[in-house]
């Protein structure tokens, strides 16, 4: 049977990270020792009590059946941290779970979005800001996130016609993969520019916990106007180390959500109840693992990066998330093939910036998911290699 696919697979390829992968499995089997810090996925644990909670909750029988919406304990548990959290006060109908920020990105513009309209997503950015206007038949239009503006976007060098044009607006900080924060008077004029076009602004605020040097990750929501131009992406994924339970919310300006949410009732049932009974334990609890565990992302920055600058390879210091964002070292150009010989001659693995758009190239991102032991070993295995031209 010869089927044809939809046109749009044609943008979905295999790309690097397979070849990737199957070159570092024929390295594990050849016995080399690989260092894999190419994925984002946090290696602490969940906290005992939310683990408590959700085996409680997945014990009875009646929670298998659908949750249709929110737990009121949850809706409230989410107010309550962002009062505590941002000192921002949301109603019931400011919030909604998600299935993950990726799956929240990927099906709002379903709800904003007719083929052929405008989307601004970063460049670089994370890959998902542009699938799930793909996904929908929009148009998507870079903006430059450069190094000597602090990769924060220039909003008036957006020209006017596209601008004019646009529907939806895709921004995030602290930002993946590039690794920085933005100030309040960035988010002043956002609010601003999303008022004079009449634009949708999505913030992904996925990293607001995993912030250093005494930097405090704030919210969009807490700029007067935000809520009235748009809505934020909030994950328990990387805080509470909860990546499998899927569980994040979007919560801002309440005619969208209200709107995403009647076409979430065409396609989803509400999220498991015993992952809902675990947020609000995690919501609620103790709060000390998320400031433990931000601390030894840090210190892992420091072995890394400073590690790196000590032996040559001039990687500035990641401002937020769970990433370092590094220029590749003198004598380099392409990222891809520079990751393969990083592979090959180190057994360290990390994803080359072209995978995060056009102005990724250049650099690399690796993710702080090992201890400091291993960044110091990661280290000295670069140093030895030779790959470093000092």
């Amino acid at each position: 049977m010869d089927i044809k696919f939809a046109s749009r697979m044609d943008g979905f390829q295999p790309g690097i990270f397979n070849v990737l992968d199957r070159r570092k499995n024929e390295l594990q089997a050849q016995g080399r020792t690989i260092y894999n810090l190419s994925i984002g996925t946090p290696d602490f644990l969940p906290e005992p009590h939310v683990v408590r909670a959700l085996a409680q909750a997945a014990s009875d029988p009646a929670n298998y059946r659908y949750s249709l919406r929110e737990i009121p304990e949850l809706v409230q548990a989410v107010r309550n941290w962002y009062q505590r959290r941002y000192q921002v006060s949301l109603e019931e109908d400011e919030l909604m779970a998600v299935y993950g920020s990726q799956e929240g990105l990927t099906h709002v513009g379903w709800t904003l979005c007719d083929p052929g309209d405008v989307v601004l997503v970063p460049n670089p950015g994370y890959p998902i800001f542009e699938v799930g206007p793909l996904l929908c038949g929009a148009k998507t239009v870079y903006y430059d996130l450069l190094p000597e503006n602090h990769y924060l976007p220039d909003l008036n060098a957006i020209p006017e016609q596209v601008a004019r044009a646009a529907k939806l607006m895709v921004v995030s900080y602290p930002a993946n993969p590039i690794c920085v924060t933005a100030p309040d008077s960035f988010y002043h004029e956002l609010i601003d520019f999303a008022r004079k076009y009449n634009i949708v602004i999505i913030h992904d605020n996925a990293y607001s916990e995993i912030i250093y040097d005494g930097r405090v990750g704030g919210s969009f929501l807490r700029f007067p106007g935000a809520r009235e131009v748009g809505v934020e992406y909030n994950s328990l994924s990387k805080t509470y180390n909860l990546t499998g339970a899927r569980i994040s919310f979007v919560l801002g300006n309440r005619d969208l959500i209200q709107k995403f949410r009647r076409l979430r009732s065409q396609i989803d049932y509400g999220i498991f109840l015993p992952v809902q009974y675990a947020a609000v334990a995690a919501l609620n609890g103790p709060q000390d693992s998320v400031v433990r565990n931000r601390l030894e992302y840090q210190a892992r920055r420091d072995a890394l990066c400073g590690g790196l600058r000590s032996i040559g390879w001039d990687v500035p210091d990641s401002e937020g998330s769970m990433f370092v964002w590094a220029p590749l070292p003198k004598g380099y150009t392409d990222s891809v093939q520079f990751c393969f010989e990083l592979l090959d001659r180190t057994g360290l693995l990390c994803t080359p910036g072209a995978a995060f758009g056009s102005l990724g190239e250049g650099h690399v991102r690796f993710a702080l998911v090992r201890p400091v032991p291993v960044m110091e070993e990661i280290v000295r295995a670069v140093a030895g290699s030779g790959i470093i031209a000092r």
